[in-house]
């Protein structure tokens, strides 16, 4: 199953969701009218090993793993000026029509490749799949079949050249100049000027439209490179071990920040897999609830799977020690392909927040809107609270109201926001 499925009519991949190359030429035809286009080729190339291991319904999970990363870090780090597309087999194409930098566009192919490398699980064992990335730049005029085709060709030569991670279609080297590996230094010296910002994405009561609260996330402003987003921020983090530095950073500055909300208004954070293997994450994080004076039981941890991975049963135990302080914990991008009913058993869950992908197309895909059915359903079996991100229009919104979803968050109503904004909202 692992070639490209289309659908009657349309080249929409079934099994990522994901356009396929029709649409991606389609799409460069029109971005070719700006004269600027930058483009990648993701390539897993181990993909056929995968499905040896494990069955082609194991290489399936992958790629639906994979797909989930790269959509979402694309939304984070590309937004709207971007295109994200399924190839062919372990193949995803990724273009920009923003005014990138040749060095930019390098160090975010980087960190996406770090991003997609991260181990993921499949029947029970850990695999980490590095990825190869072909670059290009469009040429002024460039059809989009003719960009694909540079693209294909740069990358069949790339998985040629054995070692080698990055190639360029015009055959160069790496972009000379700072790339993500020499971020690290960087990045220490702007959590030591508490240059880092966090923002708030704010989340909303489903049924009445209410502000809930707000999700903190983190934002660089790198001096030479822009805004710099969260996921390409830790994978910079990642690089050089500062994870659960950062991490902690965006907490501590987010509890202060919160602490002058008005009740009900809840703080949802992040928490990371390496937050959990320094070995005393409930006790940091009850110190630094009592610093900041933000009530425990307005805090909700957000945790992923791939977070439980490294440990699961110290995660657990850490996350039952903090349920007795009143803070909530919600299983986060739930739904998107090694969901492991396990967690939702073993945890002292009370929401599970659903990914984006299974909300995008709710309004035309009957499958979409039954898999949400189910889910909701599954959840209030639980006794658990539902929150959906990602949500984009009023549609989308509707149906979360009919199918009984409690909080939802997304460019509906907004998008992350500084902390001033997020009090001028809350005072409304």
């Amino acid at each position: 199953m692992n070639g490209t499925m289309l659908l009657p009519g349309d080249d929409r991949d079934v099994l990522t969701g994901l356009p396929g190359l029709e649409s991606a030429a389609l799409w460069l035809d029109g971005a070719g009218d700006s004269d600027f286009v930058q483009a990648m080729m993701v390539s897993l190339q181990r993909l056929p090993a995968v499905n040896l291991a494990y069955g082609m319904a194991g290489g399936d999970r992958v790629l639906v793993e994979v797909a989930r990363r790269l959509r979402d870090f694309v939304a984070d780090e590309l937004g709207p000026q971007a295109m994200v597309a399924r190839a062919a087999g372990g193949a995803f194409f990724v273009a920009s029509r923003s005014a990138l930098s040749r060095e930019r566009w390098q160090w975010l192919a980087e960190a996406l490749g770090r991003a997609i490398a991260r181990p993921l699980v499949v029947d029970g064992e850990r695999l980490s799949l590095a990825p190869r990335m072909a670059l290009l730049r469009g040429r002024p005029g460039e059809a989009g079949a003719a960009l694909l085709d540079r693209l294909e060709q740069v990358s069949g030569d790339l998985q040629r050249r054995s070692g080698r991670r990055v190639l360029w279609a015009d055959g160069s080297h790496p972009a000379r100049g700072r790339s993500a590996a020499s971020l690290e230094g960087d990045l220490l010296g702007a959590l030591h000027r508490d240059e880092i910002a966090v923002l708030f994405q704010p989340q909303f009561n489903v049924a009445s439209g209410a502000l809930a609260g707000a999700e903190a996330l983190a934002r660089w402003e790198h001096p030479s490179f822009g805004r710099i987003c969260a996921e390409t921020l830790f994978a910079v983090a990642d690089r050089g071990d500062h994870v659960a530095q950062l991490s902690r950073h965006i907490g501590k500055r987010a509890l202060t920040m919160a602490a002058s909300w008005p009740s009900p208004l809840r703080l949802s954070l992040n928490v990371t897999a390496e937050d959990f293997a320094v070995g005393d994450f409930a006790a940091s994080l009850k110190a630094v609830l009592e610093a900041s004076a933000f009530p425990a039981d307005r805090l909700t941890i957000e945790i992923t799977e791939q977070t439980l991975i490294t440990d699961f049963e110290a995660c657990a135990a850490a996350l039952r020690e903090l349920a007795t302080l009143g803070v909530s914990v919600a299983l986060d991008d739930f739904g998107t392909g090694f969901s492991n009913f396990r967690a939702l058993k073993a945890l002292p869950l009370d929401a599970l927040k659903l990914d984006r992908s299974l909300v995008v197309d709710i309004e035309t895909d009957p499958r979409d809107r039954a898999i949400l059915s189910a889910m909701v359903a599954m959840a209030r079996a639980l006794g658990l609270k539902v929150i959906a991100e990602g949500v984009e229009t009023q549609g989308q919104l509707a149906i979360l109201q009919n199918e009984g979803c409690d909080l939802f968050q997304g460019f509906l109503r907004s998008g992350p926001i500084s902390a001033d904004a997020f009090a001028a909202l809350a005072a409304e």
